[in-house]
Parts: structure tokens; sequence; C-alpha cells
């Protein structure tokens, strides 16, 4: 398992401060999924409400505080698939 997946999990478990309302999957598309919903984020790849795709480096600055997920989302270093409501709900979180 990749200590980027593990160190993601537990950065976005302390954003989320418990758990998501709702059901996202964040794709890296170089290492694996995250799932976060009621119980928190974790490692897994499942059927999601919404899925945001990036590269592991995209994630990571978005995570860090270091990139807007809504500046990614616009030059197209994040891509959204499904509940786009969710998602923005989502990069609230995360911003």
């Amino acid at each position: 398992m990749s200590d980027f997946l593990e160190t993601a999990v537990a950065e976005l478990n302390e954003k989320l401060g418990g758990g998501f309302d709702g059901c996202a999957k964040l794709q890296i598309t170089d290492l694996g999924a995250i799932m976060l919903d009621a119980d928190g984020a974790r490692i897994a790849d499942e059927e999601a409400d919404v899925t945001l795709s990036a590269d592991s480096e995209t994630l990571q600055a978005i995570v860090t505080g270091d990139l807007n997920p809504t500046s990614a989302f616009m030059t197209g270093k994040l891509s959204i698939d499904g509940d786009m409501g969710l998602a923005m709900k989502l990069a609230a979180v995360l911003a």
C-alpha cells in the first residue's frame, strides 16, 4: 500500500472532522482510490455519488492547501464525474 495514500487518508480525516455527508471517491490516477463518507476517509475503490480524479501531485497540493480544488478543476488538473453539488461541498471542506 502506498505511503502517499496512507498520509492522504490521515490528512483528509483531520480535515473532515469525523466524516463527510455524502459518498465521494478520490481517484488518484497513478496510485489507487480513497473513499470519503460518513465514516471518514479510507483507502478503497467503491461506487460513489461523485468521483474526483487527479494525479498524486495534484491531490497532494489540494490536501495540503497549496491548490484550490476549484482552480484545479478549472485548469483541467482535476476531473469530476457525478454529483457536482456534492463535489462542491467536498471542495469547500478541502479548501
